[in-house]
């Protein structure tokens, strides 16, 4: 199954460099199904079992092979399909999880797959550390290890403090920042054992400057802020980036509540006098994965100048 994948693969690349690695893929996929096996081989002299050893080897060190998987949670729609559909045009295998939405969720994958990519599609609440235990025991049974992790996931409410109940204010806190925690646990063994990777959360400049009447929402992106400029520092001499991105407005189904004024009085104490688009938020969160290992604890801002 891997080696029909990667055969789809060679044929579509056009770089000349990366049909090489995916050449080396192909003929260690066909003689070797495991890391283990590769150990075993170079204990031999044969020089045939040594060579499949320097195919994996090089394989490794290539960031797009097979099993290597991007995930994406809150990928049925807005920023989270946006980010999926950039990651698959570039031939990155993607995994996308969705609570809600699950035939739009389908939809996505069928998207993907039409452009020739590789997707999984899991409808899990991320809010739930048992659900997403499921998740990561399905993905082990099919060999499959994420080498970036993308929490998007989110809710927001809107209303006076006063008027908060403690119900909303568990389940906000749960899906936008227990999620982040619970994702990361689980999924960074995954890098460690591909000896890189890459966290990248999806965060709100709500989570810097705080806004009235969405108290919870901000007190949940400042947690993912300061989570990602932590876990930053931690997971730095593993060669794990972590890094996030602070949304501004962003014209996503989260701001449908808006009125045409409404929406209209906000574009204008906006000095690029527009929202942004989901678009534009996935070509950043691409470019900061493709970014130098350098670039890690940081959030960074994209609110046309807004804040």
């Amino acid at each position: 199954k891997n080696t029909k994948y990667i055969a789809t693969y060679l044929i579509a690349e056009r770089s000349l460099v990366r049909k090489i690695m995916l050449m080396r893929l192909f003929f260690t996929q066909l003689f070797v199904s495991e890391r283990k096996q590769i150990a075993v081989m170079a204990d031999e002299k044969s020089t045939t079992r040594i060579s499949h050893r320097l195919f994996a080897i090089n394989c490794s060190e290539t960031r797009i092979i097979m099993n290597d998987y991007i995930l994406i949670t809150g990928a049925s729609r807005g920023i989270g399909r946006a980010i999926a559909i950039k990651f698959a045009k570039a031939k990155y295998p993607v995994i996308i999880v969705s609570k809600n939405n699950y035939d739009d969720l389908l939809n996505v994958k069928k998207e993907i797959e039409a452009y020739g990519g590789i997707c999984h599609a899991y409808k899990c609440d991320v809010a739930s550390y048992d659900e997403l235990l499921n998740l990561k025991k399905s993905l082990e049974s099919s060999k499959i290890y994420v080498s970036c992790l993308i929490n998007n996931a989110g809710i927001c409410d809107f209303g006076l403090f006063q008027d908060l109940d403690i119900t909303t204010w568990n389940n906000i806190i749960a899906t936008n920042l227990s999620s982040v925690f619970y994702m990361s646990k689980i999924f960074i063994p995954d890098m460690l054992h591909l000896q890189r990777g890459s966290i990248i959360n999806i965060s709100s400049v709500w989570g810097n400057v705080g806004a009235s009447c969405e108290v919870a929402y901000s007190a949940s992106k400042g947690g993912v802020n300061s989570l990602t400029k932590a876990l930053a520092k931690e997971l730095a001499p593993s060669h794990i980036n972590v890094n996030a991105v602070a949304c501004g407005a962003i014209d996503t189904t989260m701001n449908s509540r808006l009125t045409p004024e409404e929406k209209a009085d906000l574009e204008e104490e906006i000095p690029y006098g527009r929202m942004g688009t989901c678009e534009e938020v996935a070509n950043l969160v691409y470019n900061i994965f493709n970014s130098p290992d350098y670039l890690t604890g940081q959030i960074i801002t994209l609110d046309g100048g807004w804040t």
